[in-house]
């Protein structure tokens, strides 16, 4: 097929895990790129080293997961229509041992396949064709997020069986600890700040990963499903509940007391 390659373009870790974006200069941050056609891979390479970035390859989803265990990258782009295992099931094993950003790309805009990455931890996605530049910048986006979450912790907050250490990076429900994603923690802990207050989509977006994200507004319904899913699983309750305000938006339940 005599396609031109222009034409196909128009973490952290909370629970014991590594965190590699750390301190991590983000003009030299190492990035493994994960698509099945080679010349997407050589395009975006020379667009993203003139950044300045490190850049590893991998043609399909077993060299992936071997390029991330043995490369340690500070940000993955992931295709999801990869030969021999697939992106989301490459996703989910690298969410088994960390939270470091990953970027989906997908070749059709669905819905679905937004939200399914989203649900296993991807951080944002692009659909193709997408411009080079356009990636550039998400991936600036992605990596300053990840590594200013840190800095931006206020404390502690107790609301009801419900314990954010937001110093820590750490949540708990009923005394049992939460294993929450980047994404997760933020907008918990946005939720928590003001219980009882209804938030928008756009709000808890603003909030928990800047005002700078341009993601589809709808993926903060995945973010709130697996949310739920882990409070459900502890014990739920008062302070550990969030509701829907059907038309509005999102809010956690204030417990009894208060």
């Amino acid at each position: 097929m005599n396609r031109s390659p222009f034409a196909l373009f128009s973490s952290v870790s909370y629970n014991n895990q590594e965190i590699h974006f750390s301190g991590v200069d983000l003009s030299k941050a190492k990035i493994l790129l994960v698509d099945d056609e080679k010349k997407i891979l050589t395009l975006l390479r020379a667009y993203l080293e003139k950044e300045d970035y490190q850049i590893i390859e991998a043609l399909d989803g077993n060299q992936a997961l071997e390029a991330f265990r043995r490369e340690k990258p500070d940000l993955v782009v992931l295709d999801i229509m990869l030969p021999v295992v697939d992106g989301l099931e490459v996703c989910r094993g690298i969410r088994r041992t960390s939270d470091i950003p990953i970027i989906m790309l997908t070749a059709r805009d669905e819905d679905a396949d937004k939200l399914v990455g989203l649900e296993l931890g991807a951080d944002d996605y692009i659909t193709k064709p997408f411009s080079p530049r356009e990636l550039v910048a998400r991936i600036r986006a992605v990596l300053r997020r990840a590594q200013k979450a840190p800095a931006e912790v206020k404390g502690k907050v107790v609301l009801g069986e419900l314990a954010l250490d937001e110093e820590r990076f750490e949540a708990s429900c009923h005394s049992r600890r939460l294993d929450l994603t980047p994404a997760e923690f933020r907008i918990l802990a946005a939720l928590a700040r003001a219980p009882g207050r209804v938030f928008s989509r756009k709000q808890l977006l603003d909030r928990a990963l800047g005002e700078s994200y341009e993601g589809y507004e709808r993926t903060i319904d995945s973010h709130i499903k697996n949310l739920r899913n882990k409070l459900s699983q502890a014990g739920g309750g008062k302070g550990c509940a969030i509701s829907t305000v059907h038309g509005v938006g999102y809010r956690l339940e204030e417990p009894e007391s208060a």
